[in-house]
Order: C-alpha cells, then structure tokens, then sequence
C-alpha cells in the first residue's frame, strides 16, 4: 500500500506568515492590542485561537469582540493574500511524490470555500486526491476535522501508512487523536522550542519532511 500525506496549508505548503501577522495586528487594533512583530507571534500563538488572543489581551476575549476579531483578521488576510506564495519547492515535493507512487491531501483549518480555489489558483490541485477547509466556526482545534478527513478518504488510505505533515502543535495533537503520524515543520506558526517537546519529528523544510514521512511509513 502506498504512503499517504495529509498537508497542512497555513504555514505549512504555503508561506503566509508574513499576511497572517499583517492580519492579527488588524484584529488587534479593533481591541487595542499594540502590533506585534513575527518572533512575537510565534512566541505567542496558540490552538485555540481565542487563547492565543487572551495571551494578548490579558483577558478572554467576549463573544462580541471575537466576532469583530475574526471579521477584521479575515478582512485583512483577504487584502494580503495576493503577496502570499507557495513555500520554496513545494511543487517539485508534490510532483515527485505522486511520481513515486503515492498519495496526498490537504486539510486545513482556512475556510474551506476559500482553500479550495486558493490551492487551485497555484495549479497544484491536481496533486491531490482530495483538499478539506474547514466547516463551520472558526478558532476551533483541527482533531475532528482530521477524523472526518480520513473518513473521506476511507479505503483509498492505509492510515498505519499514512503522515501528516504540519506547522503547529495542534497538527501533531490531532494525528496523535486519528491514530496516524506526524512530521513538523518549523518555518510557520510555531519556533522549534515549541515543538521539540511533542514527541513527534521536527524539521526545517519540507523535503526533510516528506522524507521522513517516507521513513515512519514502513
């Protein structure tokens, strides 16, 4: 059976980091938070997202201000995303692993009515067997969207053989919870200090992370 990897999107196939922190500090300004630098946010940022804001805010966000949070955050990230682009590789990796015989997808906590033309706009939905965003509320943990994501994939996947390669602790708890491995990749959300404690491998580019999930796969 062929080796599955499930791809995270956000930080992970695409470098977005620099619109992502444009984006907070919009959403900060709407509570008074002071801007903040990227080395600030990746010291900071936390699954769920409202607990990454509390961090800032020194206070849990109310339910209305988290509305206004997530509308202004989604505004700007909209406004940036044209500067955004495919982390350095990424298309080679995806060719050359279809090439070798396997398989991959993308799940990804972005909106799934926008990752989907998103992908498409790079011309590399054709590399996948399947690309998921998320449904439903914003800010939540990626473990039930894996579980459904695997789900739909059903028996096209070995799961013993199947990898999910990601940016954030989040990624790595969630495949922990779908029984499947992990490979984290430290050029997105999260510094390697905060990901070297999770047990699973961490890397700092892709083809090592493809090469691993190569590895754990056996």
């Amino acid at each position: 059976m062929r080796t599955h990897i499930v791809w995270d999107w956000n930080g992970t196939l695409l470098e977005d980091m620099a619109a992502v922190v444009g984006a907070s500090n919009a959403a900060f300004a709407t509570v008074g938070v002071a801007p903040i630098t990227l080395e600030e946010y990746r010291a900071h940022y936390e699954i769920p997202i409202p607990r990454f804001y509390e961090r800032l805010m020194g206070r849990v966000p109310t339910a209305q201000e988290w509305l206004v949070l997530d509308d202004a955050f989604d505004a700007e990230y909209t406004e940036l995303f044209p500067s955004c682009a495919l982390t350095a590789g990424v298309e080679g990796l995806l060719s050359q692993w279809v090439e070798a015989g396997h398989s991959q997808s993308v799940l990804s906590m972005y909106g799934h009515e926008k990752l989907v033309p998103a992908v498409d706009a790079f011309g590399i939905t054709r590399y996948f067997t399947r690309v998921d965003g998320r449904r439903g509320e914003s800010g939540g943990r990626k473990a039930g969207h894996l579980a459904l994501h695997l789900d739909a994939l059903g028996d096209g996947i070995d799961r013993g053989r199947t990898v999910l390669i990601g940016d954030a602790a989040d990624d790595a708890e969630a495949a922990l919870a779908a029984g499947i491995k992990s490979v984290l990749y430290t050029g997105g959300s999260h510094p390697r200090e905060k990901l070297a404690h999770l047990g699973v491998p961490v890397v700092d580019s892709l083809a090592e992370a493809v090469a691993l999930a190569e590895e754990l796969a056996r």
